[in-house]
């Protein structure tokens, strides 16, 4: 592997915890590494013993070092929730090159002026995501750098959050030796990467069903402008499935994924399969359908419960219609189902790179999407982790500080090497 940018992302779900390698290459995000493990420690996607949330995070991380051969120790981590919220905000500055050409350095200080709002104690802020930027009154300009002015403005969305959840999630990830380099509004991230333009532009809805929890985010005009989580998701499903079944939880979540159709129209009673009952050494057999007959009901309900909490929010009608992604969609039968319910356009996104074409890897492939995005262009790579791998030595698998200094050193040389 030649010297690039690495980025890691790392997404904290209810059942799995997912750690993602990307490289970055003249701007182009490549996926080289996953590493997944069982999540222990989350319910409904909230973390509730930490030391169990450290071991999976470990292990997840190993996994995805083995794979690639380095040593992780910088990553993006994730974050959603109910406690999340959102809240306009506006910000002005006045440019200060001499010049009046709009810097870098300009946008910085705009956006930390956008920043400054009243919280209250409990609350801080994760991220300023700019809608669009003003210069001199002129509106709607998406990237103000380079152009003239003497007034910059910015109207931006501040997501903030519960300080107990987010510093138990900082916890466990400094706890696992990890330093973080940013949080990432999980749906900022599934956004970028799962909706078109038109989609964001027009109006739509981007739902991820996980195992606990079922975030949902609303865009229009090109922004992210509200976002819900319905503690709901797979993790029912496969609730209803062990007392339909009579069956173990681990049993009935292997039948799901191997045998799972939530449109009873698509079973096929020639589809058998075996469970062991609980209470005996017995094993009675079912077919898909009878299987279908318990999963239909439920993805009703979540699709029902998703439809209200978008009324809730105070749209209903969007022409992007809704957006699905996360592990529990890739069923078979959900999409009809969705339609069913929604009674609109739907459809399953699913991240187009080699290996993780899944809807579970949305959001752990969106943060990295997301911080590839926000620094091209910037003359900055996204996180300055430089890292060569030697395959002579198998064995030795370089941090990413000792190889950023490499990086360094070998710039400085370049950089030299013009004057001799």
């Amino acid at each position: 592997m030649s010297n690039n940018d690495i980025i890691v992302s790392l997404d904290i779900g209810t059942s799995k915890v997912r750690a993602i390698i990307g490289e970055v290459t003249n701007g182009t995000l490549n996926i080289i590494g996953v590493g997944s493990a069982d999540s222990e420690g989350i319910r409904k996607g909230a973390i509730v013993d930490i030391d169990q949330t450290v071991q999976s995070i470990k292990s997840a991380v190993e996994h995805a070092e083995q794979m690639v051969g380095i040593q992780i120790s910088e990553v993006y981590v994730g974050i959603s929730g109910n406690h999340i919220g959102l809240q306009s905000s506006h910000g002005v500055v006045a440019v200060q090159n001499e010049d009046r050409e709009i810097g870098e350095e300009d946008i910085l200080r705009v956006l930390k002026a956008a920043e400054v709002i009243a919280l209250p104690p409990e609350r801080e802020v994760i991220d300023v995501v700019a809608k669009q930027y003003i210069v001199d009154g002129l509106e709607g300009i998406q990237d103000p750098r380079g152009m003239i002015g003497v007034r910059l403005e910015v109207e931006a969305t501040i997501v903030t959050g519960a300080k107990t959840p987010i510093h138990n999630l900082l916890r466990c990830v400094e706890k696992s030796g990890l330093k973080i380099k940013d949080l990432v509004l999980m749906s900022l991230g599934a956004g970028g990467l799962a909706l078109s333009k038109d989609e964001k532009s027009m109006g739509a809805v981007l739902v991820d069903i996980g195992a606990g929890a079922t975030t949902i985010a609303v865009y229009e005009e090109g922004s992210l402008i509200a976002t819900s989580t319905i503690p709901i998701g797979g993790e029912f499903v496969t609730n209803d499935i062990a007392y339909g079944l009579r069956t173990l939880t681990d049993q009935a979540e292997k039948v799901k994924l191997k045998y799972g159709c939530a449109w009873i129209d698509d079973a096929s009673s020639e589809v058998v399969f075996k469970v062991l009952r609980i209470g005996s050494n017995v094993e009675k057999e079912f077919n898909q359908e009878d299987l279908a007959a318990i999963i239909e009901p439920r993805v009703q309900e979540i699709f029902h419960l998703i439809l209200q909490e978008v009324k809730r929010l105070g749209y209903s009608d969007l022409p992007g219609g809704y957006i699905l992604t996360g592990g529990t969609v890739s069923m078979p039968g959900v999409l009809k189902a969705a339609q069913a319910e929604l009674s609109a356009s739907v459809r399953i996104a699913v991240p187009d790179y080699i290996g993780v074409r899944d809807p579970g890897f949305t959001s752990g492939v969106g943060i990295l999407h997301h911080i590839v995005r926000s620094f091209r262009g910037r003359g900055s790579s996204a996180s300055a982790n430089k890292k060569t791998v030697s395959r002579s030595k198998p064995n030795a698998a370089p941090s990413q500080e000792a190889v950023q200094k490499q990086g360094f050193v070998e710039r400085l040389k370049n950089i030299f090497s013009d004057f001799i």
